[in-house]
């Protein structure tokens, strides 16, 4: 008979459990209570999401965009955001039917509200009719994505009437395309396919039906409550229209993962004969302390990425570190009075063969993996070396990894700012709505205007760019040149042809003005948040691996096992930026999988992609050395305590990393290439730590250090030691009882 005795003192984690399980009810309430606040808020106060993706800060685009908006104030508030593009095969813009439709689509535009400063030919603008006269536009400023979107469905219902074509296209239409994909990527995608996918996996796991769903629902649970958390902090901040879908992702995969690790432990002692209450405990102070301890690491690595300076990572950043926090209270809380109050009802509904061991303490190691760990174990030299060549080799493609953003171009083409976009390429080459604007501030007046308008003949004459309009504000000292280009904006073309133009053509124009001279416009602003993705990356790396380390040798109190843990997920992190430039950026089974080939990976992705599987990769590692520390500290050599730790934890390592392959696979699903590329990452980099690293590199490479994994300089030992899993007080088969008892959190 088990000794039913808690260990004294009880850990903070173990403490937490057992008064979850202890007051049921009033935890369920108060749970309850977050919900309905949480869908509240969600329902009243999420809003002022966008796609914009812009570096925030001292750029040079942002000095443009202020000093235009000092000198002209006025052109500032009325300037265009969208075009509507009206073109005829047979019609001319001074038919009848033609200035009909361009009329009646001017007042209906004007009416809108969210919509003004709306401009035609008819009104005498100039410039908006085509060179063949069979092309006109109707230039608008549109306040939001939100406020375009009836002036979209007005343009769609219009298309097509005395056999005329209209369509839509600008900044505004850009970025209500990309929130309607997002959301559709997170409905059929993330909910659609990942819930489903999650639930077999989690029924194959457990071999219950209601063990299955649990995790699940509080996975659920982790996204209601995170989402009325983002939109308390849409309040205050404007954040990116991503975040829910990073934010429902990450729920579903750190939600589900940490309620399995805790669930299988809670199961696995009730096995060794514990009762209910005593059972939960013990999971408390084991398994909730190893999540509590990996998600928190999740959460360090995840602030690294606040350090980079753009819309996008921050909003991505604040989903992923609101649903880990939710997560982890979810599990060391909610759980546990879930638990309380199923009892064994948890293995409910058992499926049939998988269900057969429900309850035997022999049914926790895996036969499977016990024997492919104890192939590895029999040849660690040879199963290492040939493992980490193949994962170098994967590897070897990042060198031709280059970076670029999503623009017009990526959408699909039945959107209604691709085809807009397309036909004001077809009817206006010379025209867009995302010019380069150069503007000169102070300098000597004389030799400013010079200067600018032999730049605009010199640019009128590059094939990226056209015939510009200069404008000057005396008052402000001010000198302001448009320039049409040519081509995507965010098109590595025009993102390289802006680069030059800041780098020499600019400076070298203005070199005797005495001017200060900024670049701005779209593509400006694609250049500066290229560069405030990539300028931050080595200190999001220094900060993510040095943090870790100290984390991880703080709980292992292991010099070996925090070097070794954070080479392996360098390791799976490369052979994943190897596989996602192969397959992206050189097509490589794209068209097998259903992805948009692209000649560069998304800027935000590599560096989201190392912080995030950094952090979920941990707790893999946490789990499964966790285990054999504690077999180790029972007394088993440390090739046996490899082999017994990998057995008992592999079924669950694996599950785990399946289900965040298939939440993430959903992502990758979708229509947006950016999530296509993160999710394909994420999913590749977890299935090969969860079975290559976990069951190969990391037992063979312990095996060769043997006793030397442990290693702990003498200067060090005065570190504290954490204990991650403060495991029951029992003597590991044929061990020796060890003296060495876990600290409390």
């Amino acid at each position: 008979m088990p000794d039913t005795q808690p260990r004294s003192p009880l850990s903070v984690t173990a403490r937490l459990a057992r008064r979850a399980a202890t007051h049921p009810r009033r935890t369920l309430t108060l749970w309850g209570v977050a919900i309905v606040a949480a869908l509240a808020l969600t329902a009243t106060a999420l809003h002022g999401l966008d796609s914009n993706g812009y570096a925030t800060g001292q750029t040079d685009s942002n000095r443009a965009v202020a000093a235009i908006h000092r000198a002209f104030p006025a052109a500032s508030r009325a300037s265009v955001t969208d075009v509507v593009v009206i073109s005829s095969a047979r019609l001319s813009v001074r038919d009848p039917a033609f200035k009909a439709l361009t009329a009646r689509l001017e007042r209906q535009l004007r009416r809108m509200p969210g919509i003004g400063s709306v401009s035609s030919y008819l009104d005498g603008a100039p410039g908006l009719v085509s060179r063949t006269g069979q092309a006109a536009l109707i230039e608008l400023r549109a306040s939001s994505s939100s406020a375009i979107k009836p002036a979209v469905a007005l343009v769609q219902a219009t298309s097509g009437q005395a056999g005329l074509a209209v369509a839509i296209t600008g900044d505004q239409t850009v970025a209500a395309d990309f929130q309607t994909l997002s959301n559709s990527d997170l409905e059929h995608g993330e909910l659609a396919f990942g819930l489903p996918a999650a639930l077999i996996v989690l029924v194959l796991v457990f071999g219950s039906l209601v063990a299955g769903v649990v995790p699940l629902a509080l996975a659920l649970v982790s996204i209601l409550v995170s989402l009325g958390l983002v939109a308390l902090l849409s309040q205050a901040f404007t954040l990116s229209t991503f975040v829910t879908n990073m934010l429902t992702g990450m729920g579903l995969a750190l939600g589900i993962d940490y309620c399995l690790f805790i669930l299988s432990r809670y199961r696995e002692e009730r096995g060794r004969g514990h009762d209910q209450l005593e059972a939960i405990t013990l999971a408390g102070a084991s398994a909730s302390r190893a999540v509590l301890f990996s998600g928190s690491t999740f959460v360090v690595a995840m602030f690294g990425m606040l350090i980079v300076r753009t819309s996008v990572m921050r909003s991505l950043a604040v989903g992923a570190i609101a649903v880990a926090i939710v997560s982890v209270l979810a599990a060391l809380t909610l759980l546990p009075a879930l638990l309380s109050v199923l009892g064994d009802r948890i293995n409910a509904l058992a499926v049939p063969l998988l269900g057969r061991n429900l309850g035997r303490a022999e049914a926790v190691e895996s036969r499977f993996w016990g024997r492919i760990v104890a192939g590895v174990l029999r040849r660690p030299a040879l199963s290492l070396t040939v493992t980490v060549a193949a994962m170098l080799a994967a590897a070897v493609p990042l060198t031709g990894l280059h970076v670029g953003s999503s623009g017009v171009s990526t959408l699909p083409s039945s959107l209604p700012s691709k085809l807009g976009f397309a036909s004001l390429e077809r009817s206006f080459p010379a025209r867009d709505p995302y010019p380069v604007r150069i503007v000169a501030v102070g300098g000597r007046a004389a030799a400013v205007s010079a200067d600018m308008a032999e730049l605009e003949r010199r640019l009128a004459t590059s094939p990226r760019f056209g015939a510009g309009t200069i404008t000057t504000s005396p008052a402000a000292r001010t000198v302001l040149l448009d320039v049409p280009i040519h081509g995507d904006p965010n098109g590595a073309a025009m993102v390289a042809a802006v680069r030059r133009l800041r780098g020499t053509v600019v400076p070298d124009a203005f070199a005797d003005s005495g001017a200060t001279v900024s670049v701005g416009g779209r593509t400006s602003q694609i250049v500066d948040y290229f560069d405030a993705v990539t300028n931050p990356t080595p200190y999001v790396l220094a900060f993510v691996l040095g943090l870790s380390f100290v984390l991880l040798l703080l709980a292992f109190r292991s010099v070996v096992v925090a070097l070794v843990s954070l080479a392996l997920n360098l390791l799976s992190v490369g052979a994943a930026y190897g596989l996602l430039t192969l397959v992206f950026v050189h097509g490589f089974a794209a068209g097998v999988f259903g992805f948009q080939q692209e000649p560069y990976i998304e800027a935000w992705v590599p560096l989201f992609l190392f912080s995030v599987l950094f952090g979920l990769s941990m707790d893999y590692q946490v789990f499964l050395m966790s285990r054999i520390k504690e077999r180790h500290d029972a007394g088993e050599e440390t090739a046996t305590a490899v082999a017994h730790g990998v057995a008992s934890t592999a079924r669950i390592i694996t599950g785990a990393a399946l289900i965040i392959v298939v939440v993430f696979i959903g992502f990758a699903r979708g229509q947006l290439v950016q999530f296509q590329q993160m999710g394909f990452g994420v999913a590749v980099a977890l299935l090969l730590d969860a079975t290559v690293i976990r069951s190969v590199v990391l037992p063979s490479l312990l095996s060769l250090l043997g006793e030397r994994t442990w290693y702990l300089p003498a200067w060090l030992r005065w570190l504290p030691n954490l204990a991650v899993e403060q495991g029951p007080n029992r003597q590991a088969p044929g061990a020796r009882r060890s003296s060495e008892v876990a600290s409390p959190a």
